[in-house]
């Protein structure tokens, strides 16, 4: 048990002083976002705005000739909520990593320690900014930024003061890179895992090389989370040893099949245009020529745009009515197959480590009705027969450490709520060594995660 302590006579305690600022986070978050937005003064956001010259690598030395997770930059700042600066302190680092290509490319991370724990143990939190936008990253957003981008992500303080609370330092990369290639999951696993190892190395943070690391995030986040799962083994081994597990919901795992089941829905339909623009950004893929005068002022919309601004904004919107005829079948368009192709977690390695995947299938409580043959039912944004395929497909492979469950009645937003404390307590568990669950044998069949096949091949 770790020793907490004691406060002066007057004066509160480290636990005191850490439940003290998260009060003022939690007071915060409840505020209306455009009203607190709007009252916060303009000189708040100055430390993360484009012209932030932490963002930018300007030394003399090669980026290509530092090694993934070396640490760059570091600096130290106040966590701000909305703009609001708290009394948690948040250390940044900008570190090298790659990009989806492979490419060398500077990340973005931010650590903030508990005082309530040591350096023994961390969570790597992956955000659920979900963005095109990388002004919309969490490091601006905890640095100060206001914009309707930085709220979302502010917004997961409430998510994160729990674990702090519970003695965990806490680590948050900006996973989808500089640029913002929103659902290019490789990019997102490597961009976490470089973070780990930055967070590892600066000593500002208090982390060492003997850290051990939980991985979580919801949405967006458990694409980060799922990919550092994945590339763990091959890409950062040193990494991999000190994983005690991923704990995750609403999972991306076939985006082609995202697609078809979100085209035409009610909410979630705007995403699907976003995702194109996402993987287009991280392959340098041209989506221009197949797309007719509506689908271009629709990419020209999005091209830097949250996901606040495309929920509810497009319904009714299918990949059909966005392209020439001639590409009525997204499988026509082989870039769009050989993306997909890449961005499948069915045809990637299997974890080596425990997990615990939540996922709900009330995605008809969202306005997603969609039920296409081979996809079915989903939370109304993420596919629950991919996530259950996926499941299984570890537990065959011989990874059976992996809780599974389903809510029948919740959607992607509603299932996020039972999903928080249960990924915790399973956290909890992993840390204190006990032995993971395993739903294997009791997950239901799923789709077929099969690569796409180019229309004519």
């Amino acid at each position: 048990m770790h020793r907490i302590a004691p406060g002066k006579p007057g004066r509160p305690g480290r636990t005191g002083r850490l439940a003290a600022a998260v009060v003022t986070v939690l007071a915060v978050t409840t505020l209306p976002l455009a009203a607190t937005a709007s009252a916060a003064p303009a000189s708040s956001s100055a430390s993360a705005s484009a012209e932030d010259s932490f963002y930018a690598y300007d030394g003399e030395k090669p980026l290509s000739e530092y090694a993934p997770g070396d640490v760059l930059k570091t600096r130290t700042l106040k966590y701000h909520v909305l703009g609001i600066p708290t009394p948690v302190k948040a250390t940044q680092l900008l570190f090298r990593t790659v990009d989806a290509q492979g490419r060398p490319s500077a990340g973005v991370t931010s650590v903030v320690r508990s005082p309530n724990g040591d350096s023994s143990k961390a969570v790597s939190y992956q955000s659920f900014y979900d963005s095109l936008d990388p002004e919309h990253g969490p490091s601006r957003a905890i640095a100060g930024d206001v914009s309707l981008g930085g709220a979302i992500a502010n917004g997961e303080s409430l998510l994160m003061a729990p674990l702090l609370l519970a003695g965990y330092n806490v680590v948050i990369p900006d996973t989808e890179g500089q640029t913002a290639n929103f659902a290019a999951g490789p990019e997102y696993g490597t961009n976490t895992l470089d973070s780990i190892r930055a967070a590892s190395k600066a000593p500002e943070t208090g982390l060492n090389s003997a850290t051990r690391f939980g991985l979580a995030g919801y949405s967006g986040g458990a694409i980060a989370t799922h990919w550092a799962a994945v590339l763990a083994p091959s890409y950062a081994p040193d990494v991999n040893k000190r994983l005690v597990g991923y704990a995750e919901g609403g999972l991306l795992v076939n985006p082609s099949h995202n697609l078809k089941y979100i085209g035409g829905s009610t909410i979630w339909a705007g995403v699907a245009p976003m995702a194109v623009i996402g993987a287009a950004r991280a392959y340098d893929i041209d989506f221009r020529p197949y797309l007719n005068d509506y689908g271009v002022k629709v990419f020209k919309k999005l091209e830097k745009a949250s996901i606040a601004n495309a929920l509810g904004q497009y319904p009714g919107l299918t990949w059909k009515k966005m392209v020439k005829p001639q590409y009525a079948d997204p499988n026509s368009v082989a870039p769009f197959v050989e993306a997909v192709n890449k961005l499948n977690l069915g045809s990637a390695a299997t974890p080596q480590i425990p997990g615990y995947i939540a996922q709900g299938n009330g995605g008809v409580f969202e306005g997603t009705l969609s039920n296409h043959p081979g996809i079915g039912r989903g939370d109304g944004v993420m596919v629950s027969g991919d996530v259950r395929a996926l499941a299984r497909q570890y537990c065959d492979k011989g990874n059976t450490a992996l809780k599974y469950q389903q809510f029948e009645l919740l959607s992607h937003v509603g299932a996020a709520v039972p999903w928080a404390p249960t990924a915790l307590g399973w956290l909890n568990d992993r840390f204190a060594g006990k032995k993971a669950p395993s739903d294997c044998g009791r997950i239901p069949a799923g789709n077929s995660l099969d690569p796409e096949v180019p229309t004519g091949s």
